[in-house]
């Protein structure tokens, strides 16, 4: 399905590059802007000073109520889960219902009816997440392949966003995210089916707490300012999309699996969030806001796991971060990686506590590995029509800036 896909891509290139030849003798001014909208200059825009202040520019979210109600669901369920979790039979399953509880972050600006579908699809594919990577490491899969399946399983989370139409939310990163939680061996069926029920019973409560909740939300849960939702792009496309990705995470994950590091799954992540832009200069911004919101996040858990903190110390970070994320991740992406961060690692804590961890140290290398994959590749397989798009969009910039000077 793939290799199919990325022959349909390959003959769209080409395609593509007969057009510039037939534009020329109908639309000059355009032809010279297909002609400068090549690759190289591009990269020479997403590299620029423009680019970087443009990811620095901080800007209101389209509803801070939503948000804030949506960070107090996430939050909640995740509080119950561990809390359920940890005074349960199986406390050192406590991780997986947190990591089912993160279903309700998605669906945020669906009417009550439709949020409750997306929260029980998305519950679904996290218990998807967690039940098909356990189950091939208990069937002896090797590690080098579990990595392979990481990156495989991004490109097909990338599909079920967009054929189920799973807004409101953070996309394919946070299926991917239940992936890589599951990478290590398993020994018995009996981990396997222990670890897919907690993760389902956190889902179960991620929709619990959305249907009792919901009506805290405005009734018709609209931005101020809705944006037309983008039409459902043909299926080659979306699997060129997805084909891109899938590689994108496999060599992100795979030259951290290679380098000795622990947590190959984050190079992976960091590559798909960042290819997720729907434009090129979305995801530069994304790769630069990414790296730099990381490093911080990073000093911040690297503070609280210094102190040896007890249980409910990590937990109650957990929902904190998690709210604090929600609040601010639509202001500026850097924002809510600080906070993201430390909610993440956390969460890895309490799934698999490790005295003297560089746990923090990781994830920041494997975020400045995906990010930048993720950028390379957005460059390397961008079509003309999004190179041309950069360009009219510096172009008008870089006009708008002069006129400010005169």
């Amino acid at each position: 399905m793939y290799y199919g896909a990325l022959v349909f891509h390959l003959r769209t290139m080409a395609a593509q590059r007969q057009k510039p030849a037939q534009a020329a003798a109908v639309h000059p001014k355009r032809h010279s802007k297909v002609l400068s909208a090549s690759r190289k200059h591009s990269a020479s825009h997403l590299l620029s000073r423009q680019q970087l202040q443009q990811s620095l520019v901080v800007s209101a979210p389209p509803s801070v109520k939503i948000a804030s109600i949506a960070g107090f669901q996430a939050a909640l369920a995740i509080l119950v889960a561990l809390t359920t979790a940890h005074f349960s039979p199986w406390p050192e399953l406590v991780g997986f219902p947190a990591l089912g509880a993160l279903a309700a972050l998605f669906g945020r600006y669906a009417s009550l009816q439709a949020r409750r579908r997306i929260v029980m699809i998305c519950g679904i594919l996290l218990v998807a997440g967690v039940f098909i990577p356990s189950l091939a490491s208990y069937a002896g899969a090797s590690p080098w392949a579990m990595v392979l399946l990481l990156a495989l399983s991004a490109g097909l989370y990338t599909l079920a966003v967009s054929q189920w139409g799973l807004t409101g939310g953070p996309g394919a990163v946070i299926f991917v995210f239940a992936v890589g939680a599951v990478l290590g061996p398993v020994d018995t069926l009996g981990s396997v089916l222990e670890r897919t029920a907690a993760t389902a019973w956190g889902s179960a409560l991620a929709w619990l707490v959305c249907a009792l909740t919901d009506r805290l939300r405005p009734q018709d849960a609209a931005p101020p300012k809705p944006a037309p939702a983008p039409p459902l792009q043909p299926l080659p496309h979306r699997l060129v999309v997805a084909s891109r990705i899938t590689v994108g995470a496999a060599i992100a994950a795979l030259i951290s699996y290679w380098s000795g590091w622990q947590y190959p799954a984050w190079a992976a992540i960091g590559a798909t969030a960042v290819m997720q832009g729907a434009h090129l200069h979305l995801t530069m911004n994304r790769s630069l806001q990414r790296m730099a919101g990381t490093v911080i996040g990073a000093c911040i858990v690297w503070a609280i796991l210094a102190q040896d903190p007890s249980f409910w110390y990590v937990a109650a970070a957990v929902v904190f971060f998690q709210f604090i994320t929600e609040v601010t991740i639509g202001y500026n992406y850097a924002l809510g990686q600080i906070t993201i961060t430390p909610m993440a690692l956390l969460m890895t804590h309490l799934a698999a506590p490790v005295a003297n961890s560089n746990m923090p140290v990781e994830r920041v290398l494997d975020t400045i590995v995906g990010a930048a994959i993720g950028i390379v590749f957005a460059v390397i397989f961008s079509t003309v029509d999004d190179r041309v798009y950069l360009e009219r969009r510096h172009g008008k910039l870089k006009n708008r800036k002069l006129k400010m000077w005169r």
